[in-house]
C-alpha cells in the first residue's frame, strides 16, 4: 500500500517514479538498450520533488493516495483506479454523488444549451457535475454548474492539475478549484500529451454513479468514458439527436449498445438511482466488535445496514433544518472526510437530502425518514 496521506514525500517519489518507468519502457520500446540512459529515464530529479512539494505547500492543494481516507470510494471501486490524486480545491468534494456530463468539443449551440440544462439541474438536485475541462460539452457542463447557487462541479485533467487545456479556460480552472476541485492523476506541470487523455476519462467515469452524453461523434472521447462507465458498472445515458447530425452518431451508437435514452434531468435523476442505493450499502459501516449491527436510529430502515456511534453522532446532529457541512463536523467532533462518507452514504440510501450545500433529514411529511 502507498505510505500515509499524513507523510507525502514517499507517496510523492512513487508517483514521479512510475512516471520515469514509463519514459524508460519507451526507450526500451525505440530498441535503445543502454542501461545508463536507461538508469537516468528511472531516476525522479530532485528538482521535479521539490516543485511538486511548492506546489503542494500551498492553500488548498492535496495529494491523496489510494489508501487515503478522504481518496473518493467510488474511485477507488472503479477498475484501476490511479495510485495518487492532485486536487487543486476541496477534496470532500470528490465525495458528492456526481453525474459526468460529456460530449463533443465542437459542440452545436444546441448541444451546448442541453449540457447547460441538464447540468443545471442536475446540481439543484444536490448532485455534482463531472467532466473534463475541455471546450465544448465540458465547458457548458461546468459554467452551467458554476452558475447554480452552491452548485458543484469536478474538472478532471489529463494533463497536471495546474495546466488547464484548453489555456483558455485557465479562469474556468480556477473557478472550478475555488468552489470546487480540479483533480488529476499527472503532476504539476505535466503538459498535455493525447494519451493522456482516455486516462483522464477513466478517472470522469470512476467518480460519478453515471455518465450523460450530450453530443458525440462515432470516434470520440466520450465514447471512451461511456464505456469505461459501463466497464466500472455505472450507468450510461445519452441524449438521441437528428439522424443527420454527424455528432448524434456517437449518442445512437450508445443507444443501440443499451445506453438509456433520457430526454429529460429527470431521467438521469431515476436511472442512478438503482445503482445509488447499491452503492450506499457498500458503503455502510462494518459491523462492530461483537460482530453484530448496530442499531438504527429511530425511522431508519434495518436494512441499511450497521449504524455506528459515529453514525447516531451526526444522525443527532442531523436536523429538519438545511445544515452545512461545516456546522455538522463542529457539532459531532468528526473529521470532514469522516462526515463526507456518511452523509454520502445516507443520502444514497435516501435519508439525506442536499440542497445548495446544505444537509437536512429527508421526511416523509409525517416525521419518519424516508
Amino acid at each position: 500500500m502507498p505510505p500515509a496521506a499524513h507523510d507525502p514525500l514517499p507517496l510523492l517519489r512513487l508517483v514521479l517514479a512510475g512516471r520515469r518507468r514509463a519514459a524508460r519502457d519507451a526507450l526500451l520500446r525505440d530498441g535503445d538498450s543502454d542501461p545508463a540512459l536507461q538508469a537516468r529515464a528511472v531516476a525522479v530529479p530532485a528538482a521535479a520533488i521539490d516543485r511538486t512539494l511548492a506546489w503542494l505547500a500551498r492553500p488548498g492543494r492535496h495529494l491523496l493516495g489510494c489508501d487515503d481516507p478522504r481518496y473518493p470510494p467510488l474511485l477507488r471501486q472503479a477498475p484501476d483506479p490511479p495510485l495518487a490524486l492532485f486536487v487543486d480545491g476541496d477534496p470532500d468534494a470528490l465525495w458528492r454523488p456526481a453525474v459526468a456530463v460529456v460530449g463533443s468539443r465542437g459542440a452545436s449551440a444546441a448541444g451546448r444549451d442541453n449540457a447547460r440544462l441538464f447540468a443545471q439541474a442536475l446540481c439543484r438536485a444536490g448532485l455534482a457535475v463531472a467532466s473534463g475541462l475541455a471546450a465544448g460539452i465540458d465547458a457548458a457542463a461546468h459554467e452551467a454548474a458554476l452558475a447554480v447557487p452552491d452548485g458543484l462541479t469536478v474538472a478532471v485533467l489529463g494533463t497536471g492539475p495546474d495546466v488547464p487545456y484548453p489555456r483558455r479556460h485557465a479562469g474556468l480552472r480556477e473557478r472550478i478549484a475555488a468552489t470546487g476541485a480540479v483533480v488529476s492523476e499527472h503532476p504539476p506541470g505535466t503538459p498535455p500529451r493525447a494519451h493522456q487523455f482516455p486516462c483522464r476519462n477513466r478517472i470522469i467515469a470512476g467518480l460519478s454513479l453515471g455518465t450523460l452524453v450530450v453530443e458525440a461523434a462515432v470516434r470520440s472521447g466520450a465514447l471512451i468514458t461511456a464505456r469505461l462507465a459501463a466497464e466500472a458498472g455505472r450507468e450510461v445515458f445519452a441524449l438521441p439527436g437528428s439522424i443527420h447530425h454527424p455528432l448524434a452518431r456517437g449518442c445512437h451508437r450508445l443507444i443501440r449498445e443499451g445506453a438509456q435514452l433520457v430526454e429529460q434531468p429527470a431521467e438521469v435523476l431515476a436511472g442512478i438511482a438503482p445503482l445509488a442505493g447499491r452503492l450506499a450499502a457498500s458503503l455502510a459501516p462494518e459491523p462492530g466488535p461483537s460482530g453484530g449491527l448496530g442499531q438504527a436510529p429511530p425511522g431508519l430502515p434495518a436494512a441499511s445496514g450497521a449504524i455506528a456511534p459515529d453514525h447516531d453522532r451526526l444522525w443527532d446532529a442531523l436536523g429538519h433544518d438545511p445544515t452545512p457541512m461545516d456546522a455538522l463536523v463542529e457539532r459531532t467532533g468528526l473529521t470532514t472526510a469522516a462526515v463526507s462518507s456518511m452523509l454520502l452514504a445516507m443520502e444514497l440510501d435516501g435519508r439525506v437530502v442536499v440542497e445548495h450545500g446544505r444537509y437536512t433529514r429527508r421526511s416523509t411529511g409525517g416525521g419518519a425518514v424516508a
